[in-house]
C-alpha cells in the first residue's frame, strides 16, 4: 500500500470497519481487499453477510457499538478501525446514542492502541449554531473521535450521489413523483454533492496514509449547486421534463419532513432528519483533500456524470437480484443486494420528456 501523496510505502493495514453491512461500509470492504489490506467487520447480525462475496476473505466479529469488550477485543487486532454507523433512522434518540456509542468506541479504540481511527461526517456551515439533530450529532461525534488519543481523520462529506443513498434516493423520488412543487427556502442553499467512487477513494486513502495527526478534512465534488439546481440537472439525465418550483417562506423543515415522508419511500427516522439538515449549506470550507490524500483517479467526478453513474440502470429493478449481478469495487455508483429495501423502490414518473 502507497501512501497517497506519493510519500515512502507503508505497510499493508490491518482494518477493521464498523458499519461493513451499511451503504458506505459495503462499498469500502472490497476497496480495502483490492488495496491488500487485512479487513475485519464488526456486525450485528452475521447472517448479513451469508452472500458477500468478500465474505470469506474477511474476520468476522458479532456484537454492536454498545458492548465495549467485544469491540475491545475486535479492535485489538488491527492498525485502523472505520467508524462508519449512525443511529439515525434506527433510533428514536439517534443524537444521544451515537454520542454514547462514540465515548464506548474511543474508550475501546485507546484500550487496543490501535494507530488510527477514519469516520465519515458531513460538511456543515463552520458555525455550530441552528444545526439540525443530524448535524449537530455529525460534528459532536467527530468531536469526540478527534478529541481522542488515537489520531482520527474525519471526512466530512455532503450529499453523497450513488443509487441506494438515502440523499440520493430523495432527489431520485422527489424529483420524478412530483413535476410541480411548493418548496422551502432551502433549496436554494448551497451544496457540494460528492460521487460515491471519490467517497470510496478518500476513505481508503485515509486508511493507507501515513499522516500523524488528528483533524478534518472536508471531500466534496468539483460543483456547488442549489438543492433545486441538482434536482433539475437530474431531472434532465432521467430524461424527465423541467420541474417547475415555487418557493415559499412559510414551509418549515418540519412540514417539508412530513411532506418527503409522503412522496419518498425512505422511513421517516430517516427522511426527517436529512430534510432538516437541507436548512444549513454543505459546502468544503478548506479544500485541501487532494493534497492530503490524492485526487481521485481521472479527477473529482462531477455532479451531472455522478448522476449519470448512478442513472446506468434507468429502467427494471433497481436493486440486483443476486451478487453476481453487482459490482461495488468498479462501479460503487449502482445498487447492491445488501443496500436498504427501500433503496430498490422504483418511484412513478411524471412528465417525462416527450410525454
Amino acid at each position: 500500500m502507497t501512501d497517497p501523496r506519493g510519500d515512502s510505502a507503508v505497510a499493508p493495514r490491518a482494518v477493521l470497519v464498523i458499519g461493513a453491512t451499511g451503504y458506505v461500509g459495503s462499498r469500502l470492504v472490497p476497496r480495502l481487499l483490492a488495496d491488500g489490506a487485512r479487513v475485519s467487520v464488526l456486525v450485528r447480525s452475521p447472517d448479513k453477510l451469508e452472500d458477500v462475496p468478500w465474505r470469506e476473505a474477511v474476520t468476522v466479529h458479532r456484537g454492536g457499538l454498545e458492548d465495549e469488550e467485544t469491540l475491545t477485543a475486535a479492535l485489538s487486532q488491527v492498525d485502523v478501525a472505520c467508524h462508519l454507523v449512525h443511529a439515525m433512522g434506527t433510533s428514536p434518540d439517534f443524537v444521544r446514542e451515537e454520542r454514547e456509542t462514540a465515548r464506548t468506541f474511543v474508550r475501546a479504540a485507546e484500550a487496543a492502541g490501535i494507530d488510527r481511527i477514519v469516520h465519515l461526517s458531513g460538511l456543515h456551515p463552520p458555525g455550530e449554531d441552528d444545526l439540525s439533530d443530524h448535524l449537530r450529532s455529525r460534528v459532536e461525534v467527530g468531536r469526540v473521535l478527534l478529541g481522542s488519543s488515537v489520531p482520527a481523520l474525519v471526512l466530512q462529506a455532503g450529499v453523497v450521489i450513488g443509487s441506494g443513498s438515502a440523499s440520493f434516493e430523495m432527489i431520485r423520488h422527489l424529483t420524478s413523483r412530483l413535476p410541480a412543487m411548493v418548496t422551502p427556502k432551502w433549496v436554494g442553499n448551497r451544496i457540494q454533492p460528492i460521487a460515491v467512487a471519490d467517497v470510496m477513494h478518500y476513505l481508503s486513502a485515509a486508511v493507507g496514509c501515513s499522516i500523524g495527526e488528528s483533524r478534518t478534512i472536508d471531500v466534496g465534488g468539483p460543483d456547488v449547486l442549489t438543492y433545486g439546481e441538482m434536482m433539475q440537472v437530474f431531472a434532465e439525465e432521467a430524461g424527465l421534463h423541467r420541474r417547475i418550483m415555487l418557493p415559499v417562506p412559510l414551509l418549515t423543515p418540519t412540514l417539508s419532513a412530513l411532506w418527503s415522508g409522503l412522496v419518498t419511500p425512505l422511513p421517516r427516522g430517516l427522511a426527517g432528519p436529512l430534510i432538516e439538515s437541507l436548512r444549513s449549506e454543505a459546502i468544503v470550507q478548506r479544500d485541501d483533500a487532494e493534497s492530503v490524500l490524492g485526487a481521485p483517479a481521472g479527477g473529482r467526478t462531477g455532479y451531472r456524470d455522478a448522476v449519470r453513474q448512478a442513472l446506468r440502470v434507468p429502467i427494471g429493478p433497481r436493486k440486483p437480484a443476486s451478487w453476481p449481478e453487482a459490482d461495488p469495487l468498479g462501479d460503487p455508483a449502482t445498487q447492491l443486494p445488501s443496500d436498504a429495501d427501500w433503496a430498490g423502490v422504483r418511484p412513478a414518473v411524471l412528465w417525462r420528456a416527450g410525454s
